[in-house]
């Protein structure tokens, strides 16, 4: 069944009641002030999450109370909501809902997924794997790249649960980007090793195919959430496991060049409260550091001025601690003074 309403519609739907379908996110049972307990949800769609709530729980003898009981998270329900705002954000005021059956929802309206082709972006990647110039390196690169196991998963994996890149396709997406920047950086940076800074930005986050659960061929993930490796080991970890068993496979991998890598993948979160073990302690890996963090903190600001919220000011950016103001670039107010001349 095709969905018509989804949460970035929301906004548009203030005191309205509005009869949809969305994956649950969260699910948990809270107290008011005065003690009565409520339902609170988390709900989504492929455009975002959106806070809902049953705020008069049925008791024993109502025959909602089953239906209640009746989903979990990663569950698809259907839900008759009124649209209220809440701290400037729409959010769901719950009056009926029950558990969707699988022929109600195509699973595509439910996860966001990358703007950009994915086998365009993987293509990319390889071929910037393929012209690094150092041969272990390259080997190195192109070994990952080209595992079957591991291309599929990347091509779908997220770049996060929910902080930045947190959509289908956007870990390749956050790949190619770090590499367009290592690439310009490099340019004007001459001191820098491009190779392994390449190198850096492709196996950086590698452990996040496996870290994040996320809907796949084969997977029973309905959500973006933290596989039980993944909350074990984290990224980091599963990262230095797999690119370790690629090196160890090609014949006379340098030393040397092995403990780089493995510090450029070590060292990327840069402080250790971030869960890094150590801190970047060369150049290239200081620069992948700053890198990953610039390309990570400017795809959240993008989304949070994406989304539709009312005013100049974004909706709270829990990535970034603040909110974010809107405002048009100089260059777009002169052409469009321009054009009004005309």
């Amino acid at each position: 069944m095709e969905k018509e309403l989804f949460v970035a519609d929301l906004a548009r739907q203030e005191n309205r009641v509005i009869t949809s379908f969305f994956l649950v996110h969260s699910k948990e049972i809270r107290t008011t002030k005065e003690g009565k307990p409520y339902l609170a949800l988390r709900l989504g769609d492929q455009t975002g999450v959106v806070e809902a709530r049953v705020w008069d729980l049925p008791g024993p003898e109502a025959g909602e109370t089953e239906a209640l009981g009746a989903f979990e998270a990663d569950d698809f329900v259907k839900v008759q909501a009124r649209v209220e705002l809440y701290r400037d954000r729409p959010q769901l005021k719950i009056e009926k809902l029950r558990r969707a059956r699988p022929e109600e929802v195509n699973w595509a309206d439910f996860f966001p997924r990358t703007q950009k082709d994915v086998e365009a972006m993987y293509a990319e990647l390889r071929g910037i794997a393929a012209k690094v110039s150092n041969a272990h390196l390259c080997q190195l690169l192109l070994s990952v790249l080209d595992d079957r196991e591991i291309a599929a998963k990347l091509k779908q994996a997220p770049g996060a649960k929910s902080l930045h890149h947190a959509y289908l396709g956007g870990l390749l997406e956050h790949m190619v980007s770090l590499c367009q920047l290592c690439q310009v950086v490099a340019s004007h940076y001459k001191t820098l090793d491009l190779d392994l800074l390449l190198a850096g930005a492709i196996l950086h986050d590698l452990g996040k195919i496996d870290e994040l659960s996320y809907p796949r061929p084969g997977s029973e993930a309905c959500a973006f959430d933290y596989t039980t490796p993944g909350r074990l080991l984290g990224h980091i970890v599963l990262a230095l496991e797999v690119v370790n068993a690629k090196m160890a496979l090609l014949a006379g991998f340098p030393e040397e060049l092995r403990r780089l890598v493995q510090h450029l993948l070590v060292s990327h979160h840069g402080q250790l409260e971030f869960g890094s073990p150590v801190v970047p302690q060369f150049r290239e890996a200081i620069v992948l550091h700053y890198l990953d963090d610039l390309d990570s903190k400017l795809e959240a600001i993008e989304s949070s001025l994406a989304a539709e919220t009312e005013g100049e000011w974004t909706a709270w950016n829990r990535a970034l601690a603040r909110q974010l103001f809107r405002h048009e670039r100089p260059g777009d107010a002169v052409a469009s003074e321009k054009t009004t001349k005309k």
